[in-house]
């Protein structure tokens, strides 16, 4: 850790900078119980938070552990049921916001976002105001997602983009830094989708801000266990959504 003696003609270090994972959770208990230590172990900035939507596999409880374990740097959001990833993420940030975090994370839990990718985003976010890990930008790809999937994903990316007219490979992405100012600029209110419908809401309403949005490529890999929570609604909900957002663009 960095050291300052008070030699005269000197400055003391810059404080270290705070950054807030958040991590929402419902029947993730295995994958939590990994990927928290490995988040935690790329530097002593590093917190995280965790949103919980009382989950009967126990993943609270297990948060609850961690906390225990990690005192200081892991904190828990029992939520009271299955509300989603976008309130979710939405209560993960306020509690961010709260604790004074420099940066804001958001990573899923199932390990499809690796730890090990993290600071390369957080690096880039020193000229950004949103950092996305991006599958489909050079460098960047999935792995272990049957064809469908890819398709869906890929077929989801392009027509959020073509419809909302915005320069974003990976608009579905979940994988993002924020800056605090960034988030402290959001109607946090207003985000209120799901899934996808959630990811493309929150890099469109940066954009619209005239923030900085940069892609930084990361490999995605299919969840480590557990099942996922993708379902019709959460892609209808987004195919909506974006017509939503054009239509509110128009109307201004």
């Amino acid at each position: 850790m960095p050291h300052w003696d008070g030699r005269a003609g000197e400055q003391p270090p810059p404080p270290p900078m705070t950054i807030s994972v958040v991590i929402p959770t419902y029947n993730e208990r295995d994958n939590l119980l990994s990927l928290v230590p490995q988040v935690l172990a790329l530097g002593p900035g590093y917190r995280v938070i965790v949103a919980d939507d009382n989950s009967p596999d126990g993943t609270g409880a297990v948060a609850n552990a961690l906390a225990e374990t990690y005192p200081g740097r892991v904190r828990v959001l029992h939520r009271p049921g299955k509300a989603g990833i976008g309130p979710a993420y939405v209560a993960g940030f306020r509690a961010a916001l709260a604790d004074g975090a420099d940066l804001i994370v958001e990573m899923d839990a199932d390990h499809s976002h690796r730890p090990i990718d993290l600071p390369a985003l957080v690096a880039a976010a020193a000229d950004a105001d949103l950092v996305l890990g991006s599958r489909y930008v050079a460098g960047g790809r999935v792995e272990g997602w049957p064809l469908p999937r890819r398709l869906l994903s890929r077929f989801g990316g392009l027509y959020a983009r073509t419809i909302l007219g915005v320069p974003v490979s990976d608009l579905t992405g979940g994988f993002k830094v924020f800056r605090r100012a960034t988030i402290e600029g959001l109607d946090l209110d207003r985000l209120g989708a799901d899934g996808y419908g959630f990811q493309i809401e929150a890099t469109y309403r940066v954009l619209q801000a005239g923030g900085r949005v940069v892609e930084v490529p990361i490999l995605f890999v299919d969840r480590v266990a557990g099942a996922s929570k993708l379902s019709r609604f959460i892609v209808l909900e987004a195919m909506l959504l974006v017509w939503r957002l054009r239509w509110e663009r128009r109307a201004r």
